[in-house]
Formats: C-alpha cells, sequence, structure tokens
C-alpha cells in the first residue's frame, strides 16, 4: 500500500517533462518568449528544484521517524506532498507569470521534499515488517511503482495533449490527477502498523508483537513472535534511542558498522552512475545521435513500449528471481547487461560519425532498450533492497536518509552533466557510463555477500569477517578463486558474539515460519 505514493511521486517526477514541452505551459509562464538558452536554463530549473526538494527531504527522515515512527513520517510524507502537489496545479492564477513561476518552484520544492521522505522511508519500513522470505521482494516493489508511476505519466501527457483543447486546464490536469495516489496513500496507511522493530526501540513490545501478528497472519502470544521480539531486544541492547549526532558519530563505531552504514549510499552512488538517468532524460538526444530524428525521434524517446516492458521486467524479477537467484546474481546479471549495452553504444556512436541509419543503428537502438530491461533486473530495484537490509538495525534511519540523499543528489548532478558530456565527450558518455557498470559488476562479485534467506538480526553476521571469502562463495563460479576454502558459518559467528547457542541460526522466526 505504500507503493500508491511512490506511483504518485514519479508521475511528479515523470509528469515535468510532457507538461514543460506543452506550448500552452510554455506560453502561460512566459517561456515562449525567452531566448533558447533562458528557456533551457528555466526548463532545467523548475524541473531539478524537484530533486533538490527530494535530497533535503531525505535528509530529514532521520529524526523525524526515529523521533515519531515510521508510520506518522509516513503520513507526514504523504500531507508535505499533497500539499506541494496542490500548490503546482494551482500555480499562476491571479498573478503574474513571475510571481507564478517562483510559485511553480516553491510547490514543486515542496512536493519533492515529501517524495524525497518517502523514498528514505519506505524501504527501512518494508524491510522492518515483512517477513524474510519476501522481503527482497516486498521492497523491491518501490521500484516497480516507480516504473508504474513513470508509465502512468506517460499516458498522462499523451492524453492531455491529444484530447484536451491547449489552455491553462491541459496541464493543469496532469498536476490535479497527481494527487489521486497521494490520497489512496493516505487512506491505506491509516491501517498499516507501525514497524515492530521501532516500537521495540521504544519499548513498546506488547504493540510490537501485535504489528508482526499482524504481518504474520498469528497470535502476538505465538512462540516465534516472542522469539522475534527478544531478538530486536537483543539487537538494541546498549543502543537505544541515540540522539541524531550520535546516530551520525555510532556508524564509525567499528569497522562492521561503518562497512554496514556505507554499502547503503554505495549501492545508491552506483545506481546513478549507471547512467540511467542520462538515458530517461536525454533520450532524443541519444536517438538523434544514433540516426533517429524528428518526429521518429520522438515517438522512440517517450517509450511506450519501454515504459511497459520496464513494468513487465521489474515484476518478473519480484516475483521469480530476487528471492531464488538472490541479490547477488540479480544485480551481476543486470551490470552485465547495461555494461555490455552501453559499450556497444558508445563503440558504434565512435565508428559511425555520420547520422545516416544502417542496420547497425537498429541493433543500437534495441540495445536502448534492453539497457532499460537490464537496468530492471539489478540496479534498478536490488540498491533499495540492499540499502534497507544491510543498514544496522539502532541506524537503519540515519544511513538510509543519507543514501537515498546520496541518491537524489547525484540524479541531480547527472542530470546536470549530461548534456554537458554529450556535447564535449559525445560517445565517450556511454563508454563512461559502461565502465561504471562494469566496475559496480566486478564490486558486486567480489565484495558484496548475499543476503538472502537471513533475518536483519542476522545480517551483522555476514560481515564479522571473511567478508570477501563469502562473497566469493556466493558469487557465480566464485569457487574459481578460493578454491575449498568456506568462511565461518553465521550460526557459529552468532554463537561467538552473543555467547549463548540458545538461538539456532536456523531457528525461523516469527512471521518467517508461516512463508
Amino acid at each position: 500500500m505504500k507503493e500508491n505514493l511512490i506511483i504518485a511521486n514519479h508521475n511528479h517526477s515523470g509528469l515535468i517533462g510532457g507538461v514543460l514541452s506543452m506550448s500552452s505551459f510554455q506560453s502561460y509562464f512566459g517561456l515562449d518568449t525567452k531566448t533558447a538558452s533562458q528557456r533551457a536554463d528555466l526548463s532545467g530549473n523548475i524541473v531539478s528544484v524537484l530533486q533538490a526538494g527530494c535530497f533535503f527531504g531525505a535528509l530529514s527522515t532521520d529524526y523525524l521517524s526515529s523521533r515519531f515512527g515510521r508510520k506518522p513520517s509516513l503520513l507526514a510524507s504523504g500531507v508535505i506532498y499533497l500539499i506541494g502537489s496542490l500548490i503546482q496545479s494551482i500555480a499562476g492564477i491571479g498573478s503574474s507569470q513571475d510571481t507564478g513561476l517562483s510559485v511553480l518552484y516553491f510547490s514543486r520544492f515542496l512536493g519533492g521534499w515529501g517524495v524525497g521522505m518517502v523514498s528514505a522511508l519506505v524501504p527501512s519500513y518494508v524491510s522492518e515488517c515483512t517477513p524474510r522470505s519476501i522481503r527482497g521482494r516486498c521492497t523491491g516493489l518501490m521500484q516497480l511503482a516507480n516504473n508504474i508511476g513513470i508509465m502512468h505519466s506517460f499516458w498522462i501527457n499523451y492524453g492531455s495533449q491529444r484530447d484536451i483543447t491547449p489552455g491553462e486546464m491541459q496541464w493543469r490536469i496532469p498536476f490535479i490527477l497527481q494527487m489521486i495516489p497521494g490520497i489512496l496513500f493516505l487512506l491505506t496507511v491509516c491501517f498499516q502498523p507501525e514497524s515492530p522493530r521501532w516500537l521495540v526501540e521504544h519499548g513498546k513490545e506488547e504493540a510490537a508483537a501485535k504489528a508482526l501478528a499482524f504481518v504474520g497472519r498469528t497470535s502476538p502470544e505465538d512462540g516465534d513472535i516472542l522469539r522475534t521480539i527478544e531478538e530486536i531486544k537483543a539487537s538494541f541492547v546498549g543502543k537505544e534511542d541515540p540522539p541524531l549526532l550520535k546516530q551520525f558519530l555510532a556508524m564509525g563505531e567499528s569497522r562492521v558498522i561503518a562497512l554496514r552504514c556505507f554499502i547503503p549510499s554505495l549501492v545508491m552512488f552506483f545506481q546513478q552512475w549507471t547512467g540511467t538517468n542520462a538515458i530517461n532524460y536525454f533520450s532524443p538526444q541519444i536517438f538523434a545521435s544514433l540516426g533517429i530524428s524528428g518526429e521518429t525521434s520522438g515517438l522512440f524517446a517517450t517509450g511506450r513500449e519501454d515504459n511497459v516492458a520496464k513494468v513487465v521486467s521489474v515484476g518478473l524479477v519480484l516475483i521469480f528471481a530476487v528471492e531464488s537467484l538472490g541479490r547477488k546474481k540479480c544485480l551481476i546479471i543486470g551490470g552485465l547487461g547495461q555494461a555490455a549495452m552501453m559499450l556497444w553504444i558508445g563503440g558504434y556512436s565512435g565508428i559511425h560519425r555520420s547520422t545516416d541509419i544502417v542496420p547497425a543503428s537498429y541493433v543500437s537502438i534495441i540495445a536502448v532498450y534492453f539497457y532499460a530491461v537490464f537496468y530492471c533486473v539489478g540496479w534498478g530495484p536490488l540498491p533499495w533492497v540492499i540499502a534497507a537490509e544491510v543498514a544496522p538495525n539502532h541506524l537503519r534511519t540515519a544511513s538510509l536518509a543519507i543514501a537515498i540523499g546520496i541518491n537524489w543528489l547525484f540524479s541531480f548532478i547527472i542530470s546536470k552533466l549530461t548534456p554537458i558530456m554529450l556535447n564535449n565527450m559525445t560517445y565517450g558518455t556511454f563508454l563512461l557510463f559502461g565502465f561504471c557498470c562494469v566496475v559496480m559488476t566486478l564490486w558486486a562479485y567480489f565484495l558484496l555477500p548475499e543476503t538472502k534467506g537471513y533475518a536483519l538480526e542476522e545480517i551483522r553476521y555476514l560481515f564479522e569477517n571473511d567478508v570477501i571469502l563469502r562473497a566469493l562463495v556466493d558469487a557465480p563460479c566464485g569457487r574459481i578463486f578460493i578454491g575449498s576454502r568456506c568462511p565461518v558459518s553465521v550460526g557459529e559467528l552468532r554463537s561467538k558474539v552473543e555467547g549463548t547457542e540458545k538461538i539456532p541460526a536456523k531457528t525461523p522466526v516469527s512471521i518467517d515460519s508461516r512463508d
């Protein structure tokens, strides 16, 4: 149900490109009277002010969700988003063009604040509430909702341009419609429980048991529920509700904690450097460089089929791959596929400098679409899953706030750098992103242990020692590098750290035993 607002968020992000191209919008805010460079700057500002709001919204979630809880913070994010969307839909009424444009900037920044909050809150909330057997699938639904939102935004823009007479309502209606998923979000989240881990952290164990029972469809007195409560309590011993500054300082309290807090930011950084936003934002220029221009370029760039393919791809990965193949293999497959597609596009563009269409041009066009599919296999949905799983329980909101802030920051940076790189580096832009995909795939292969099948409280042991050895055991053909060596098992590490074997490593816990 949290995905309602994620869909709304990406309606918010995806709608603006189509709205900016509407002559009625440009005329209303005076963009059509500006020079080409001025219009480009204003359009860039209208787009990027949302990302600025997202950045600050993500950073604000640590304090809010730690102090007031995940559920109240989610509700607050929905209210902020709706207020921003409402102001956006009435921007310019009864005011001058300059004032209307300023109101539009403010409303998009405010809406972006809500977007940033929910993008940081949802992975944490979902991972803390769901059973380990479907945790990756549920957390990855965020990326599916992203793609559904973008697909909706295309069809809303398409219908507005085709069926609504040019005028104010042509561009106001898309802004109004983006509020519907936000309203549904607020209505549905009211019936969801608070995070059981947040409740335990704040001494509300009875409420935590009820929350676990609600998700697991069982009784709060169930033995597995009580065992889970004890495990969560143990993970917070000596770490109860630290102040905001202490949370950030605590990220460096040990090598293991530092690594687990660093990985969420790293995977979000990697996600942006796959080049996905370069493809999303500047596909018309990319298709033009491949010899497809004019109306044909616009048709390819809008990607009706591409958007549907992304939704289907993410859905299939979440249903069949993320819990069976695991996070690590999906990242490797997706990264290799993206690298191959980017390197092909860059190599072809470097060799074939003219805009004449040859048979290989169509291969490059297909490569753009396959790139999007491979992104949906790995580096689209999985960073959200891994970031939420790897972060320590007592520092999850802080580390995720930083990670999502970095995601939005580099989304902004890459959206600004891409046109400059396309102009100065041309085909080198694609080679750079292809090289980045290779680097992140190697990192996933050699340095990332598989988290599938472990409770959140057990994941800490994956990083206690032998991290590279454990990562290679989980990697395809990893035995080539390590032979018959094996890392210390999670069960042994757990017994050593806790000084007890009262809770076997494979004991089913709470809701997991019923999946």
